[in-house]
């Protein structure tokens, strides 16, 4: 960070943000696994994918996702940079995927429709759209360079999944230097008590808003 912060740097996390200097990211809202047909669900049954994706769709349906697209319209509305990224592999076979994908078998081809951030928040076009290869954005892109060339400080994070690469981008984020703020009725993950587990366990990594509460923040509420 530059000199004359040194001089105010932050004794808490609970400080809001700067609008010059915020950045909005959204994390793998993208067809592959932010629609119901998406790629990381084709090869479940009816009563399968109720089984186990019925909280998740309904959460993201009802809640998440039109919070995540108050958020986009109110950092827009307010000149502020809006950033997403999402899974897709540079290669079609993702031979340059993480390892934990390849075990996993997450493989979003390059180009792919499944590697498309969903149509309810499609990224502007001349906003930041990354593809990852990894869970946390810090990982496997240059969004900390990015970032930095762009002035930011605060991060204020939204997406999928709350318990996997949502987490790992707030602890990343925190560790790099940014002030970061997760809003979490603008997340999804497969079950509440991994939702909340979640929120608990990353608390002394952000502070942690509500999307109206961070709209008034910054004057669009």
């Amino acid at each position: 960070m530059k000199g004359d912060e040194k001089m105010t740097q932050p004794t808490s996390r609970e400080i809001p943000i700067q609008p010059d200097r915020a950045a909005l990211l959204f994390i793998d809202v993208q067809n592959y696994c932010a629609r119901r047909d998406g790629g990381g669900f084709k090869d479940l049954q009816p009563a399968e994918f109720d089984a186990r994706l019925g909280y998740y769709f309904d959460r993201l349906e009802s809640l998440a996702l039109p919070n995540m697209q108050q958020l986009q319209a109110g950092f827009r509305a307010a000149g502020m940079e809006v950033v997403y990224t999402h899974i897709e592999s540079l290669t079609k076979d993702g031979r340059d995927r993480s390892l934990d994908y390849k075990i996993t078998g997450f493989n979003v081809p390059k180009g792919s429709w499944d590697a498309q951030v969903i149509d309810a928040i499609r990224p502007g076009d001349d906003e930041i759209d990354l593809p990852k290869s990894s869970s946390s954005v810090f990982v496997s892109t240059n969004i900390d360079y990015l970032l930095r060339n762009l002035g930011m400080r605060y991060l204020v994070i939204s997406g999928v999944l709350t318990d996997q690469c949502v987490e790992s981008a707030v602890r990343d984020a925190c560790d790099l230097g940014y002030l970061v703020t997760l809003v979490p009725d603008a997340c999804a993950t497969y079950s509440q008590e991994r939702h909340d587990n979640s929120l608990s366990a990353i608390k002394g990594y952000c502070r942690q808003r509500n999307t109206k509460d961070l709209l008034n923040e910054i004057g669009r509420g």
